[in-house]
């Protein structure tokens, strides 16, 4: 049984609601390329991230697919599926390997519908990643590319909180919802001006301060919501 959430959702609960929340999850461990949500399915299980990433793609049907939101340990993953009864035309799965606690939608489900402190938080954590989302749309329609990639590795550093982590350019692209030459093209500006390291899918940060001087406004923006998210 897990001792400790490290889910900024459940930490913001009361100690007994949250130990007792706790005690009925599992902590799982959740290998790049996980799937936990798929368009139009209710799932089986809640995750409450504890490490790593979570992308939330939307997917075109000719097969083109964008990233509309990054989840890490400030959040649940299935947050959305509990506002209603609409079919989400979103996937979500594992982008940088972690692990959540999990428990079965149904039980969780049940838990917010009695509303109190659990729903509270979950909704905080809605409204913030909801504001991060149409910050990030402004984003993908106004700024460069090489900004919003610096803005990007950004984000991912701070929520796996460790300067290296494991991207390949054509998974870069997705997220990004470009082509994958531009994401080398901008990847290796950023190298050569020394802000990052890239070789074989292995990313390194070398100079954070100047990678977010090289990163457009929305990066302050959508971190101070995160941070906000885990107070």
């Amino acid at each position: 049984m897990p001792t400790a959430s490290s889910n900024s959702i459940l930490d913001r609960l009361p100690q007994t609601q949250r130990k007792a929340l706790i005690a009925r999850m599992k902590l799982v461990p959740l290998p790049v390329g996980t799937v936990l949500t798929r368009p139009g399915e209710v799932p089986e299980h809640a995750h409450f991230m504890v490490s790593g990433i979570t992308s939330v793609v939307t997917q075109m049907r000719d097969g083109a697919a964008a990233e509309v939101g990054l989840i890490g340990r400030e959040g649940l993953v299935e947050s959305m599926q509990l506002l209603g009864s609409a079919n989400s035309p979103t996937t979500a799965f594992v982008q940088v390997e972690g692990s959540a606690l999990q428990i079965p939608f149904a039980v969780i489900q049940k838990e917010t519908q009695a509303g109190g402190p659990l729903l509270r938080s979950i909704l905080e954590f809605v409204q913030r990643h909801n504001f991060t989302l149409t910050q990030i749309a402004a984003c993908n329609g106004l700024h460069e590319i090489e900004e919003r990639l610096a803005r990007w590795l950004l984000m991912v550093r701070d929520r796996v909180e460790s300067p290296r982590f494991d991207l390949t350019q054509e998974f870069m692209a997705t997220m990004l919802g470009t082509r994958r030459t531009s994401v080398t093209l901008a990847a290796g500006r950023l190298q050569q001006s020394g802000l990052i390291e890239y070789r074989r899918g292995h990313i390194q940060i070398l100079d954070p301060d100047k990678l977010q001087s090289a990163a457009c406004e929305c990066y302050l923006v959508v971190r101070d919501l995160v941070d906000g998210d885990r107070r």
